[in-house]
């Protein structure tokens, strides 16, 4: 283990370094995600040559308020990395299919989800929603209940979408209970 942390530290830019039990956490700029990634799956002493997740994290009311995580395996040195980068709202990230081919589907969830945008990536769609939804439903300010309503009308004999339409105000919960 030692030994992997002396070439993390020596070939990739690190901002934050974290040993938990097993498990290493390094933070990066969103500047150095391409060199870090190919150093860590090329280096002979490293060979994290699978990527096994990309995961967002929607950090609110921050400064950098998304999060994104790269967790990889080398299966020659049995052990994982978690890569991170924060990113603000109107930041891209730069796309890792031509590192890590199995990253189109991870960087398009990202996308329809949190609205990360990813430079240069081949086919940047929505995978989850459909086409026409509005906003990014795994952004903590996304409303629960949406944006829009989608029903089946009887009457039609059609699926109808209109606006959302609540039927009470919004009411302040202060969550004490009255016992």
């Amino acid at each position: 283990m030692m030994k992997v942390l002396k070439e993390i530290k020596g070939s990739v830019p690190v901002l934050i370094y974290q040993q938990f039990k097993k498990e290493t956490i390094i933070t990066i700029s969103n500047k150095h995600l391409l060199v870090s990634l190919k150093t860590l799956k090329k280096h002979i002493g490293l060979q994290y040559k699978l990527l096994t997740c990309i995961s967002g994290v929607d950090l609110f009311n921050k400064k950098y308020r998304l999060n994104i995580v790269y967790e990889l395996l080398s299966i020659v040195y049995n052990s994982r990395i978690r890569l991170k980068i924060f990113i603000n709202e109107l930041s891209f990230v730069s796309s890792i299919i031509n590192i890590y081919i199995n990253s189109n589907w991870w960087e398009r969830e990202i996308w329809d989800l949190y609205g990360v945008y990813f430079d240069k990536h081949p086919d940047l769609r929505r995978i989850l929603t459909d086409y026409g939804f509005e906003g990014h439903p795994m952004r903590k300010d996304f409303p629960q209940n949406g944006y829009i309503e989608v029903r089946y009308d009887e009457n039609k004999k059609r699926v109808i979408v209109e606006p959302l339409e609540l039927t009470q105000e919004f009411r302040f919960f202060n969550f004490e209970t009255p016992w």
